[in-house]
């Protein structure tokens, strides 16, 4: 069994409560193995009932008064419920931005999943923009971080459709996971910087849509598996959920907590892994998934942190000289216009390893272009202590005849 996010709300409305029956009767069925979400197995507050957490917020919107940008998780469909009906009861319409929240919203209620009290609380663009401030709540929504980063982009003033101002309040309605709490600090700071406030829902009311202890508990003791693997978290949550594991009985032997790729194998009664598969992070290059080697990454880093140090010369090997350069140009490295000194004898050095080529009986372009790369690396490095990229762009004019 795979639980997937949950959480139990003993106080929810109907159409939210869990079926522990039915979740009993898969135990009575016998569960071979849980594989359960850990993203709140260290967690030492239990989450609040829902019913406290939309009292809060409608608390909070009939009291704000400019606008309400209100971040949350776009699979929350209660929490969304929750904005449209603060909103309605006080007096404000809701912009919805972004067209994949549109269509999250549609498709909800065309399942009967949302409902609206008035077809004209939700307004667009336009109309948004002949509303005052006080009467307008903005919702963003996405998955996971997501959120977290449209509030810094409208708090730095990049986003395509809202920016922050004075007066505006700023109601992140989630509870961050421990991975992103370095984010929400730094968003706070932005919001605050634009002269926006921000109403942490988390500092008053801790609504996870992740099972704490008690409720994982109470999910191991319904089903209970012969063994159990804690998956989804940082890895100190998937300890503290073995943990947990092991305080209701299931011995460690039948607990495992896998790593990426780790093919898990039940038989004769004993788990075990017996293999791999090629599993990881995926990196997406414009059309391209996955076709970006190590190698083009270290570059990239390389090219990010010292910058690109570029060579040109143009040579002539008939007449056994240079016809041109060499050009110096440097991006991301140094400054050209305070660094004349650096790159004139960047320039020097060029020059003398090209000419010693050329003058060689068994000259060959990929040693000269090493040579040129190998001697400025050497020269830059014990003036800047920096290695950039360096280029050497040593191009021949075979039809030069003068």
């Amino acid at each position: 069994v795979y639980t997937g996010d949950f959480k139990f709300d003993q106080s929810a409305a109907v159409e939210y409560q869990t079926n522990f029956g039915r979740i009993a009767d898969v135990g009575e069925d016998y569960v071979l193995a849980l594989l359960s979400d850990s993203s709140d197995a260290e967690s030492t507050v239990e989450n609040v009932s829902d019913r406290k957490v939309a009292e809060t917020m409608l608390e909070t919107f009939m009291n704000a008064e400019g606008r309400i940008i209100v971040a949350c998780v776009a699979s929350n469909i209660l929490r969304i419920q929750q904005v449209i009906n603060a909103a309605y009861e006080s007096g404000r319409k809701i912009f919805l931005t972004g067209s994949e929240l549109e269509e999250i919203v549609n498709i909800a209620l065309s399942l009967n999943k949302l409902t609206v009290p008035d077809k004209e609380l939700i307004v667009n663009f336009n109309q948004m923009k002949k509303l005052a401030d006080d009467e307008l709540v903005i919702l963003e929504t996405g998955n996971a971080g997501e959120p977290i980063k449209a509030l810094q982009k409208m708090a730095l003033g990049r986003h395509r459709q809202v920016n922050l101002h004075e007066g505006d309040l700023v109601y992140i309605a989630t509870t961050p996971s421990v991975a992103m709490e370095t984010q929400i600090a730094r968003t706070k700071d932005l919001i605050y910087r634009a002269d926006a406030e921000v109403f942490e829902m988390a500092n008053s009311k801790k609504s996870s849509g992740h099972a704490t202890p008690n409720d994982l508990k109470l999910m191991m003791n319904l089903l209970q598996p012969t063994f159990f693997i804690p998956v989804q978290g940082e890895y100190r949550s998937l300890l503290a959920h073995a943990e947990l594991a092991n305080e209701l009985g299931i011995p460690y032997k039948n607990i495992f907590i896998p790593g990426k790729g780790d093919v898990v194998e039940i038989e004769n009664g004993r788990m075990s892994v017996t293999g791999q598969v090629p599993a990881g992070n995926v990196l997406v290059d414009g059309i391209g998934v996955g076709d970006i080697g190590n190698i083009v990454l270290k570059d990239r880093k390389i090219l990010s942190e010292d910058g690109v140090f570029v060579a040109v010369v143009t040579i002539s090997r008939r007449l056994g000289k240079i016809l041109s350069g060499p050009q110096i140009i440097s991006r991301g490295f140094v400054y050209m216009k305070t660094s004349e000194e650096l790159l004139t004898e960047a320039q020097k050095i060029v020059t003398e390893v090209v000419e010693e080529n050329l003058a060689s009986d068994d000259f060959e372009w990929p040693r000269l272009k090493q040579e040129v790369r190998d001697a400025l690396s050497r020269y830059l490095f014990d003036k800047t202590k920096r290695r950039p990229v360096i280029l050497p762009m040593i191009m021949e004019a075979s039809n030069y005849k003068k």
